[in-house]
C-alpha cells in the first residue's frame, strides 16, 4: 500500500467522467499506445491522452464509451502527443490495463468522489 494521504490532498485531484470521441494508434510511441480524445463536459472540454491500453481496447470498442480521467495534471508530451489527462484503469501483473468506467451512463464532466 502507498503512503496515506489526507482528504485535503485527495480533494486537489480533479477526477472526471467523460465520453470517448475518437481513438487512433500513436504511431510514434515506443510501446503500443492509443491516442484517445475525451469530452469531459462544458467546464473541462475535450482533452487528449496517449495511453498504453492496446491489450483490450481499440477504436471499435472505445468510441462512445464513458471513462474516468484525472484532468488537472500538467500537459505532457508523449511520443509527439500532447497528453492532457490521465486515463484511469487497473494494471495487472503483465501490464494489461482494464479501464475504470461507470456502471451506467452519466453526464460528461461529473466529478468523481
Amino acid at each position: 500500500m502507498k503512503e496515506q494521504i489526507t482528504y485535503d490532498i485527495f480533494e486537489k485531484i480533479d477526477i472526471r467522467l467523460g465520453t470517448v470521441l475518437s481513438v487512433k494508434k500513436n504511431e510514434k510511441a515506443r510501446k503500443p499506445s492509443l491516442v484517445v480524445e475525451v469530452d469531459f463536459g462544458k467546464e473541462i472540454g475535450v482533452k487528449t491522452s496517449s495511453a498504453q491500453i492496446t491489450h483490450f481496447y481499440n477504436e471499435e470498442n472505445l468510441v462512445g464509451k464513458q471513462v474516468i480521467g484525472i484532468c488537472n495534471f500538467p500537459e505532457k508530451n508523449i511520443a509527439g502527443v500532447k497528453s492532457q489527462f490521465l486515463l484511469l484503469g487497473s494494471i495487472d501483473s503483465q501490464g494489461k490495463v482494464t479501464l475504470v468506467h461507470p456502471s451506467q451512463k452519466a453526464e460528461n464532466g461529473l466529478p468523481i468522489a
